[in-house]
């Protein structure tokens, strides 16, 4: 049922990947080299359109999966499986893309798009676990947020945003009350890929527990 629009799942991700590469080595292109490795982010780019995924998943096909019949639970099982294919696939190209990258030199211009430094001194199941992990919080993310607009409306949404600002609005408050910045800034200096991972995963599951839980009661 989601793949019956190929274009929002294959062909727009396709297209950015491709572009933003594109873009990248033509900027590094024309910027001197003065010889360290010159990274650029834009190859990410398609993980953040994961996000636009996650709330047209539910936004564009919910409504014709209930007029189908098919029951929220099928509907729910049925769209995370098909993103966690998608996820751990888009991994392992991020992998060979980055091998392909070290192997000429940066795409000829000593660029890192996908063999980030701090992520390739991993292990390559690490490189790819990391790319699904954070693929599939990102999709989880526009998902849950999606779920509640269908059970609340732009009331639940709105709630639910400004909820999520003052979260972090506390943590932030809460690190520079207590002078805690050293310590959270040190937590980062030492976490490894793999570590990252997990908590990225973490997120991910139950931000996926909150979607199934607010859909069981969401209206087309």
């Amino acid at each position: 049922m989601q793949l019956l629009n190929k274009w929002i799942y294959l062909g727009i991700p396709a297209i950015i990947l491709v572009s933003s590469t594109l873009i990248a080595v033509a900027i590094l292109a024309v910027i001197p080299d003065t010889g360290g490795t010159r990274m650029a982010l834009s190859g990410q780019s398609v993980m953040w359109y994961f996000l636009g995924i996650g709330v047209q998943a539910l936004t564009l096909t919910f409504p014709f999966s209930q007029a189908m019949s098919v029951s929220r639970r099928s509907f729910y099982i049925g769209t995370l499986g098909l993103f966690a294919v998608m996820a751990l696939g888009l991994g392992v190209l991020y992998w060979l893309l980055g091998l392909v990258e070290q192997a000429t030199n940066g795409w000829g211009v000593n660029g890192a798009i996908f063999a980030i430094p701090w992520i390739v001194q991993s292990a390559w199941y690490t490189q790819i676990l990391l790319y699904f992990a954070l693929s599939t919080l990102l999709f989880m993310f526009g998902f849950w947020f999606a779920t509640v607009y269908k059970r609340w409306r732009a009331t639940g949404l709105l709630v639910a945003l400004l909820g999520f600002a003052a979260v972090l609005l506390g943590a932030v408050a809460s690190a520079t009350w207590t002078e805690s910045w050293a310590a959270v800034g040190a937590w980062f200096v030492q976490l490894t890929p793999l570590a990252l991972t997990g908590w990225l995963l973490l997120g991910g599951v139950v931000l996926a527990l909150g979607s199934y839980a607010t859909l069981r009661r969401a209206t087309p």
